[in-house]
């Protein structure tokens, strides 16, 4: 993404074979950092959520490197959000990971992430990688998934 602002039909067309069954090494990787309240999983204002760390990036004139935005549910009522930057963001909060990382990619629809979650242990504990912490990557809004007829998410777990 390209300082565009955040918009219903607004997702690139996702590539999952980057993404799929892949060990990725982050450096000090950029993240800016925000919150959606949740119910029992379920986001609540993750539009607006994305609209106001958006409006940062663009301001700063930043880019979103492969519209890459990771979820960490914390809580039934909390979910953080990570978006990539290509830069330091005023105003917002800005963080780094740094460490490896497992990605594997899904297709279906939300209810299937239970069969996710137990796939993606599985597929773990087959490399020999240990989960020490993972992520959610949703990949296209709902109307995109819509529109391209996919909806993917990628889980990315950060290893020991």
């Amino acid at each position: 993404m390209t300082n565009q602002p955040y918009e219903p039909e607004c997702c690139p067309r996702f590539d999952p074979a980057p993404w799929e069954n892949q060990v990725i090494e982050w450096d000090k990787k950029r993240f800016i950092k925000g919150r959606v309240c949740t119910f029992m999983f379920m986001p609540l204002n993750f539009g607006g959520a994305m609209r106001k760390m958006n409006a940062l990036v663009g301001k700063a004139g930043a880019d979103i490197p492969d519209w890459l935005c990771l979820s960490d549910h914390t809580s039934k009522w909390n979910m953080d959000l990570y978006l990539a930057v290509d830069r330091e963001i005023p105003g917002a909060e800005n963080t780094r990971l740094s460490g490896k990382y497992f990605s594997r990619v899904y297709e279906g629809p939300f209810r299937d992430t239970g069969k996710w979650t137990e796939d993606f242990k599985a597929a773990a504990k087959e490399r020999g990688v240990e989960i020490k912490k993972w992520y959610m990557w949703y990949t296209t809004c709902p109307k995109c998934a819509k529109k391209y007829g996919k909806n993917y998410v990628v889980i990315i777990c950060e290893t020991i």
